[in-house]
């Protein structure tokens, strides 16, 4: 992982990613206010998080478990919340439990269910996103969307999981079609579960190359890594 970040160019990713957002919803007709930028600090070290934060930043987005691990203990005197963005393994729910304060790919009752029981054990509840997959690439996690139903009817017994909204990834195509398609099918989904009852009001989706379409169909967060990070340093180990 990167030790170290330019902190002036860090203002001013941090500056044009929200002016870029702004405008996006403006062009969507859509007040800023209803979009939230989620710095994905994922590959970078503890201090880019750390001049991040000095920037005014709290909520980071991780991909891996183990990274959280290594980063908070160097970072425990910020008031930070760490959010999972990728994919969960159950044997990971004990340190989840322990350091995240949001999950944005449930998408199994398995994982809920060992989730709880650690929260349980941990004394604590989390927000959580249901993970749902509209993209037909094999590399792509979630739910299939005729599950959703079933998985948010199970999870209203878990008084551990705030369950706020659903979470998708857009098929990676220079397609912008394709890509609208994606978010505009977890749009219509959440708008569904709503007519039956499920209060879904956020939508996790779009990231640094397609968050401007993402915005136009409905986003509510957006997650954004290298056009606030800058380019990802290569991984080791």
């Amino acid at each position: 992982m990167s030790g170290t970040v330019d902190p002036v160019a860090l203002a001013a990713n941090l500056a044009a990613v929200r002016a870029r957002v702004d405008a996006a919803c403006l062009g969507a007709g859509r007040d800023p206010a209803g979009v939230r930028v989620l710095p994905v600090s994922k590959t970078f070290g503890a201090e880019a998080v750390r001049a991040a934060f000095a920037l005014g930043e709290r909520r980071f987005g991780e991909n891996r478990v183990q990274e959280v691990r290594e980063k908070a203990p160097l970072l425990a005197d910020c008031a930070l919340e760490w959010v999972i963005i990728g994919p969960l393994q159950t044997n990971k729910a004990k340190d989840v439990a322990r350091l995240a304060h949001e999950v944005q790919t449930l998408d199994r009752i398995e994982l809920a269910e060992a989730l709880d029981h650690r929260l349980q054990l941990e004394g604590r509840a989390i927000d959580v996103l249901v993970q749902v997959k509209t993209s037909p690439e094999e590399s792509k996690h979630g739910l299939a969307a005729e599950a959703l139903p079933g998985l948010l009817a199970a999870l209203r017994r878990f008084d551990t999981l705030r369950v706020g909204g659903l979470m998708t990834i857009a098929t990676h195509t220079d397609d912008e079609t394709e890509v609208r398609r994606c978010f505009r099918q977890l749009r219509e989904l959440r708008d569904a579960m709503a007519a039956a009852g499920h209060d879904l009001p956020r939508l996790s989706m779009g990231m640094s190359g397609d968050f401007a379409l993402a915005i136009a169909e409905g986003a509510t967060e957006v997650r954004i890594g290298s056009a606030i990070f800058g380019a990802r340093p290569a991984m080791t180990g």
